[in-house]
């Protein structure tokens, strides 16, 4: 798109859900309300998805009654969506929660929202979260933080101009064993890194596919307009609407739901914000039933300082067809391996005395140490399901909700992860090799900014 229509789409959009019609009226008092240690927390929904029903909500039970929150609200566009979750939440919560068409609504004052769930489709989690931002709550945003570099810096801008708490939805940081990681390798110990190799393998060829719920969506039973505002017009879609991970530019696939959680290990274990450059390939091989994105991918990526010699290469590689290799992060040293499939570090295919002295120089081996000595537990009075790791990550946002402290995985992590994402799909959809300005904070591939 050019740049005025862009700017035109961005600025309806953000009218049309609220995000100056809804906070325009608003007091400084309802910006910075402060939650007091024996305050209720009032927690709204954004977007009752797969995601928040699954992980979310037993995690947010775990915990509820122990720190105080409650949940009192929800949107979600589709009328289906929203009546399924407001009588599930009213369930759960013994009281009843009341839903909303759209953002607007949640947002009104009256409603004394304090913090929401933001578990959206992709392409909305960045300016949902300014949109939550300007009305004054916390949230917890699920992954991908954005799928483009303007709904990118607008988001960071308008959390860092904020006092609110975010917590982005990269439960690994919120592991035991990730911690024990990023502390060995921060603290000197693994060496220098020389390669890390990603995997997301799997052979689901029902993944991000919705068709009984594509035969039973209606245009009229949900606001497609307002769905697809962030994003040039298409017509109606059913598949656009609730199989969007498939389709290009409302998700890059694999990039932003798979390779975001890994990439943004790299990014909290060597304290680097973003690749150098980026290149991709694969395609759709298998799974040809319409999809835009791909269904098998290799990207590889140079991290290192800038204007440095120094650095190393990391590989992402998932496929969709079949799922030998599974899911992995495996970090190399010249003294061995850093496991997160095994939670081990190891002398595994580290330097030996053999090699070594063919070269003069003395053996480099690393020690044998477990990264999961310390076991995940779900602190809390009640067991309600979902997987330890997410409600850990939850708890985290809750507790800094109270605090005001900063979470595990705070908005800058959101917004690095982005950068990684955003220049891989860059490569993906030019062919080129993507880099990074860090003037301009843009994505450029040929020497050109890359837009959708």
């Amino acid at each position: 798109m050019d740049n005025s229509r862009r700017t035109f789409i961005k600025q309806s959009a953000m009218l049309a859900t609220g995000v100056y019609a809804g906070t325009m009226g608003m007091s400084a008092k309802s910006y910075a309300r402060i939650i007091g240690a024996n305050d209720r927390v009032q927690v709204g929904v954004v977007g009752f998805s797969d995601r928040f029903r699954q992980a979310h909500l037993p995690s947010f039970l775990n915990h509820y009654k122990e720190l105080n929150f409650d949940i009192v609200g929800l949107s979600d566009l589709w009328n289906v969506r929203r009546e399924e979750g407001t009588a599930l939440l009213t369930q759960k919560m013994g009281h009843a929660v009341k839903g909303y068409r759209n953002n607007e609504e949640l947002y009104n004052p009256a409603n004394k929202i304090d913090a929401v769930f933001i578990s959206t489709p992709d392409f909305q989690h960045a300016l949902a979260t300014v949109e939550a931002v300007k009305a004054g709550c916390d949230a917890y945003v699920e992954k991908p933080f954005a799928e483009t570099m303007d709904d990118n810096k607008a988001a960071l801008k308008a959390v860092k101009a904020s006092d609110r708490i975010i917590q982005i939805g990269s439960q690994r940081r919120s592991g035991t064993n990730y911690h024990a990681a990023a502390k060995f390798i921060q603290e000197g110990k693994f060496g220098p890194i020389t390669a890390v190799d990603l995997v997301w393998n799997v052979n689901q060829p029902g993944r991000w596919r919705r068709p009984d719920l594509v035969a039973k969506i209606k245009e009229q039973d949900t606001d497609w307009k307002r769905f697809t505002a962030y994003r040039p017009y298409e017509n109606w879609d059913p598949r656009k609407y609730l199989e969007y991970r498939l389709f290009w530019p409302y998700s890059s696939g694999m990039p932003g739901q798979w390779m975001s959680h890994q990439i943004d290990t790299v990014h909290w274990f060597t304290k680097l914000e973003h690749p150098r450059s980026v290149v991709a390939n694969g395609g759709i091989y298998t799974w040809k039933d319409g999809r835009r994105n791909w269904d098998s991918l290799v990207a590889v990526f140079d991290y290192g300082p800038a204007n440095s010699e120094d650095g190393f290469q990391v590989t992402f590689t998932s496929r969709m067809q079949n799922s030998v290799g599974g899911t992995g992060e495996v970090y190399y040293s010249n003294g061995g391996e850093l496991n997160l499939i095994t939670n081990k570090v190891s002398p595994n295919g580290g330097l030996h005395k053999g090699e070594a002295a063919e070269m003069g120089m003395q053996p480099n081996l690393l020690p044998e140490f477990d990264l999961s000595k310390d076991a995940i537990e779900v602190a809390s009075s009640a067991n309600t399901g979902g997987d330890p790791l997410t409600s850990a990550h939850v708890r985290n946002f809750m507790e800094c909700v109270r605090s005001r402290q900063i979470p595990h995985a705070p908005v800058e992590a959101g917004y690095s992860h982005s950068i990684a994402n955003i220049m891989t799909n860059a490569a993906i959809r030019t062919g080129g090799k993507a880099t990074f300005d860090e003037a301009t904070q843009e994505v450029m591939v040929d020497g050109k900014i890359f837009k959708y």
